[in-house]
């Protein structure tokens, strides 16, 4: 409805700006409530496109120059770095997925997870920047993967032909996998 149709109808008036500026906080919250459209982040691994919920995202960045590698971890944790004073652990997600180590080129890119406990810096190949999708383009059903990350996957959205899968960050932090990132002594 057009806020010029309400000028001569105060209340009106009040009530959508009002149910507007909810929706714009949900949006940039990341949340899904009062509005029918979920935003994510889209990134690559690979040839493979993915989709993030923009919630589960604090910020996109370049790779850090400086990741120092731990000693006796696993090869897909890169090692940590400091991002602005804040100690991170950076992981390459598709060497975790079993598919090759990410390619630090100049398109590669770093997705800070937006978790308090498990302070993640995860490598991705790509990032595409925000899609956005009606709540109807969702299915639950998530598609087949060449990289095998079918744990994480909770669902995908579906517009005309293209299908992007909705990877779960949460479920990445929480899968004891991830966390047991050393070498065990017997490897």
């Amino acid at each position: 409805m057009s806020l010029k149709a309400l000028i001569g109808r105060p209340y009106e008036l009040l009530v959508e700006l009002e149910r507007r500026a909810k929706a714009a906080i949900a949006v940039r919250q990341g949340d899904d409530i009062a509005t029918d459209e979920w935003v994510g982040i889209g990134f690559r691994l690979g040839t493979e496109h993915f989709v993030a919920g923009r919630g589960e995202v604090r910020e996109v960045l370049p790779v850090p120059e400086q990741i120092t590698r731990i000693p006796g971890a696993k090869p897909w944790l890169r090692g940590i770095a400091n991002v602005r004073g804040q100690l991170l652990t950076v992981a390459d997600l598709r060497s975790f997925l079993g598919a090759g180590r990410a390619q630090l080129d100049r398109h590669a890119r770093i997705l800070l997870v937006a978790s308090r406990e498990v302070p993640t810096a995860l490598i991705v190949d790509e990032v595409s920047g925000f899609r956005r999708f009606r709540d109807a383009d969702y299915n639950e059903q998530a598609p087949a993967t060449v990289i095998r990350c079918e744990h994480y996957l909770k669902g995908a959205f579906r517009r005309g032909t293209e299908v992007w899968p909705r990877f779960s960050l949460p479920a990445l932090l929480e899968d004891e996998q991830f966390q047991n990132a050393g070498e065990s002594a017997g490897a």
